[in-house]
């Protein structure tokens, strides 16, 4: 992508971000907000940012592997090893099982080394 093109994305993406926030401070909770909020902090490098609004996550949908999962992305992200291995542990609980996914997601970079991410893999596998 060209540098223009780039900066254009990142300004788009910025005004989706306050655009979300905005709408955040106005609303209950919302899974889709949260969930777009997450991934756009993600991918814009506000990895706390990014990690707050999994929590949020979480706190609202318990039962949701895919939200875990996320959680545990966000912690290995910022390099907090336990905790996003404790919260990948729960996604799998609760029924995440795309191990293809898990083994080559960049966010797990982190933690993709560790003996007991390969013991989470071969669990999920069943």
């Amino acid at each position: 992508m060209g540098r223009r093109l780039k900066r254009a994305a990142n300004r788009g993406e910025r005004v989706e971000i306050e655009f979300l926030e905005s709408v955040r401070k106005r609303c209950t909770p919302n899974r889709m907000i949260l969930e777009t909020l997450g991934e756009l902090y993600t991918r814009t490098g506000r990895f706390e940012e990014g990690l707050n609004t999994d929590l949020e996550l979480t706190r609202i949908c318990p039962r949701e592997a895919i939200a875990w999962y996320n959680l545990g992305c966000s912690y290995a992200l910022i390099s907090k090893k336990d905790d996003a291995l404790a919260a990948l542990t729960k996604a799998i609980e609760l029924g995440y099982k795309d191990i293809a996914w898990m083994s080559g997601d960049s966010d797990l970079e982190s933690v993709q080394d560790d003996p007991q991410f390969h013991a989470l893999l071969k669990r999920a596998k069943g």
